[in-house]
C-alpha cells in the first residue's frame, strides 16, 4: 500500500459513524457483477475507504464483505484527522487492512476501487465534479469510484458509480420495512443531486413516479413489503424508466438507473 507522500486534500467530516451504517453499499459492492469483476481481475486489488469517520468500524466491515469476493483484497482507510487515524491503528492488519492520513489525493496510492460515503455532503454542489476528478486521477485506469450518502443507521442510502468516463449509474437502497414512501430517500441523495429534487429535474421525476407506483402497488403489501417494492419497480419500468438492476436486487430494496436518466438538467 506504499505510495508517494502527498499533502492531504479536503476538509474533515463530522465523523459520525455506526456499525452496519454502510451495509447496503457493502452488500452491493460484494455482489455487483461489474465491481466483483473489477476486483477479481486486478493485479493489485487495493480498495480505499475515504473518510471513514471517528471509528474505523465501517472500513473493517467493508473489508470483510470484499474478502468474500477476493481473499487477498487490501483495504486502506483514509482520514484527514490524525486523531481518527491513531484510533484506527488498533484495527490494523497489514498488509490486508491499514489506515493513514489522506484525502481526495488518496495518499499517493493507486486503488482500483474507492468508496467515499458521507464525505461530500459538506461541500457545495459545484465542487463535486472536481472532487471526483481528483480521486479518479489517482486511481487505476479502470478504477471505479462509489460516492454516496446514507442516514445515521443505514436505512436510507444512495450512491453514484463513477468511472473515468464519467458517472454511470445511480443506486437507491432503502429499508423496506420502515419505508413510508420512496421519495423519503431524497434527503440522502448524493450532493450532486440533493438540491435537484425540484420540478423540472429528472431526479424529481424519478422520485415522483416512484411514489405514484408505490401507492399503486399498495395491494401487493398483502404479500409482503418486498413484493410491493418489486411491483413498484415493475410499474416504474412500465412507465418507461430504464432500470438496470435485476428483480433479485429489487427485493432487497434496491433500484439502479443509468446516470443519464437522472443527470442534472
Amino acid at each position: 500500500m506504499a505510495g508517494r507522500a502527498l499533502k492531504p486534500v479536503g476538509a474533515p467530516t463530522r465523523g459520525t459513524t455506526n456499525p452496519n451504517r454502510l451495509r447496503r453499499v457493502d452488500r452491493w459492492l460484494a455482489s455487483d457483477a461489474g465491481v466483483t469483476r473489477l476486483l477479481r481481475r486486478a493485479d493489485e486489488p487495493l480498495v480505499v475507504d475515504l473518510g471513514y469517520g471517528a471509528s474505523p468500524v465501517t472500513t473493517v466491515e467493508m473489508a470483510r464483505w470484499l474478502r468474500s469476493v477476493r481473499r487477498d483484497v487490501r483495504v486502506l482507510g483514509l482520514e484527514l484527522d490524525a486523531e481518527r487515524v491513531a484510533v484506527a491503528q488498533a484495527c490494523v492488519d497489514r498488509p490486508w487492512l491499514d489506515f493513514r492520513r489522506g484525502g481526495f489525493e488518496l495518499a499517493g496510492t493507486r486503488p482500483v476501487l474507492v468508496r467515499a460515503f458521507n464525505v461530500l455532503r459538506q461541500y457545495d454542489e459545484a465542487e463535486v465534479t472536481g472532487a471526483w476528478s481528483l480521486m479518479l486521477d489517482a486511481m487505476a485506469p479502470d478504477g471505479l469510484l462509489v460516492e454516496g450518502t446514507c442516514d445515521e443507521i443505514g436505512r436510507l442510502s444512495t450512491w453514484v458509480a463513477v468511472g473515468h468516463d464519467g458517472p454511470r449509474a445511480l443506486t437507491l437502497s432503502v429499508h423496506l420495512a420502515s419505508l413510508e414512501r420512496p421519495s423519503t430517500v431524497a434527503e440522502r441523495l448524493p450532493k450532486i443531486l440533493i438540491h435537484r429534487n425540484v420540478p423540472g429535474e429528472r431526479i424529481h421525476d424519478l422520485l415522483s413516479t416512484l411514489d405514484i407506483s408505490w401507492a399503486t402497488a399498495a395491494p401487493h403489501q398483502n404479500f409482503g413489503v418486498r413484493a410491493r417494492w418489486a411491483h413498484t419497480v415493475h410499474l416504474l419500468t412500465a412507465r418507461g424508466w430504464p432500470v438496470l438492476s435485476r428483480p433479485s436486487r429489487w427485493r432487497l430494496g434496491e433500484l439502479t438507473v443509468p446516470w443519464s436518466s437522472v443527470a442534472p438538467g
